[in-house]
């Protein structure tokens, strides 16, 4: 059909703007940004500038935006983990198609209401659970689907959240408390528990868990600790979490080294050395990292059994070098090894030979989540043009709730310190 399909934005921070609004330059023929908002007029601004937004179309909040009339036909709801309901529910009823970032919701009854308004107004909602739309873990699902290794008996898997991004997202940034935010095996792992779900294609039965933070408290901090990285901290060269090291310093992301992009553009809009270290000494990304706000876990080991009796074991830890993501799928006939990181699956059929896959050879895009992003915001672009058949989304906000049901009842479990939670407590 080829229909450009025009789009409102609503948030336009690391996700909403410096992602998913991206392919609006690499598929213009399919996605037109029509209108924006956010709270921080810097991003508006700088919307403006990327995409040409007229002024009248530029909104001072999401709120505001969903008081005009219907603006687009899609609306990408990129806001706050506890705002995504309280803002898709009016989209929805106004018309709009929704690109919904996750969590839906922290809240039980939010996730079940805004099912039932999608499905009520008859809209497409594609949850951002962008790992299915990578070329590494469509190529797991299709060696899983094959038969190769027989029934799944047992998989373990680890997210490797690495030590930096722990201290930025979740321990200095926007998902460091719960309260505010969300659970963080809910934030950072429903990708995990919806991907585990997929590659199987079987439901969670019961959910027991156990974590905590270990590291990032008051008690932990070192002797000559600052408040604030820059205030003269006396543990400073031996601190790993450093501020000034991190954002400044290090070889891959610091700005000194000539880098721009996340996580450093979160810090500051237009990052240079003079914009971060002014950020750094005053902003909430230059405090200590034991004398922070946050209360959600460095670490997390769920145990999942499934309707058949199949067992998942899921770790998250942010006490890792790098962040990447490890399988372990364990079969009647056989294992697989995948490692994200490397982008290499390893099949080990048992009695023959173990085949390697390098995924790199089979893909050109693995930007942004492994290359998930990208093909994640065309899919719902062409379901919205009629260029695919309604009802084939791969995260549509049906089946993407199962993950949501897994992460808060493992929240659960790890605060009633590892009681067994039943997932129809959930549903």
């Amino acid at each position: 059909m080829n229909k450009k399909v025009t789009v409102a934005i609503a948030g336009l921070g690391a996700r909403g703007l410096d992602t998913y609004a991206q392919v609006a330059k690499l598929l213009p023929e399919k996605m037109e940004i029509v209108a924006v908002a956010d709270i921080r007029p810097e991003r508006v601004e700088e919307a403006v500038r990327q995409f040409n937004i007229p002024a009248e179309r530029c909104y001072t909040s999401a709120e505001e935006m969903l008081q005009q009339p219907k603006l687009a036909e899609v609306m990408f709801i990129c806001t706050q983990d506890r705002q995504h309901v309280g803002h898709g529910i009016p989209a929805l009823k106004k018309g709009y198609h929704l690109l919904l970032e996750k969590p839906v919701s922290p809240d039980l009854e939010e996730c079940r209401e805004i099912v039932r308004v999608a499905n009520e107004c008859n809209r497409h909602v594609v949850v951002c659970h962008v790992l299915r739309y990578t070329p590494f873990y469509t190529k797991l699902k299709e060696i899983v689907d094959s038969g190769v290794i027989g029934d799944v008996v047992s998989i373990q898997a680890i997210e490797n959240v690495g030590y930096w991004h722990q201290a930025h997202s979740f321990v200095r940034g926007n998902w460091s408390n719960s309260d505010k935010s969300s659970p963080m095996i809910l934030q950072k792992c429903c990708h995990d528990m919806d991907i585990l779900l997929w590659l199987t294609g079987k439901r969670c039965k019961s959910v027991s868990s156990f974590g905590s933070t270990y590291l990032f408290k008051e008690e932990m901090a070192p002797e000559g600790a600052a408040l604030r990285c820059l205030d003269g901290c006396k543990a400073k060269a031996d601190c790993p979490f450093d501020a000034e090291r991190i954002y400044l310093d290090d070889p891959k992301i610091g700005v000194r080294n000539g880098y721009t992009n996340w996580p450093v553009n979160v810090v500051d809009t237009h990052p240079t050395e003079e914009s971060i270290t002014a950020a750094l000494k005053t902003g909430p990304y230059g405090r200590c990292v034991y004398h922070c706000d946050n209360n959600v876990v460095d670490h997390q080991v769920v145990n999942l059994l499934l309707e058949d009796g199949a067992t998942i074991n899921f770790t998250m830890c942010a006490f890792t070098s790098k962040g990447s993501r490890f399988t372990k799928i364990m079969g009647t006939k056989g294992d697989i090894e995948a490692n994200m990181g490397t982008n290499i699956i390893d099949v080990g059929v048992f009695g023959k030979p173990h085949e390697l896959i390098d995924v790199t050879k089979l893909a050109t895009d693995f930007s942004g989540h492994g290359g998930g992003d990208n093909r994640m915001v065309e899919e719902l672009l062409d379901l919205v043009a009629g260029d695919q058949p309604a009802g084939t989304a791969l995260t549509s906000i049906d089946r993407s709730l199962e993950s949501h049901y897994m992460a808060l009842a493992a929240e659960k479990s790890r605060i009633e310190n590892g009681r067994l939670v039943e997932l129809s407590e959930m549903r």
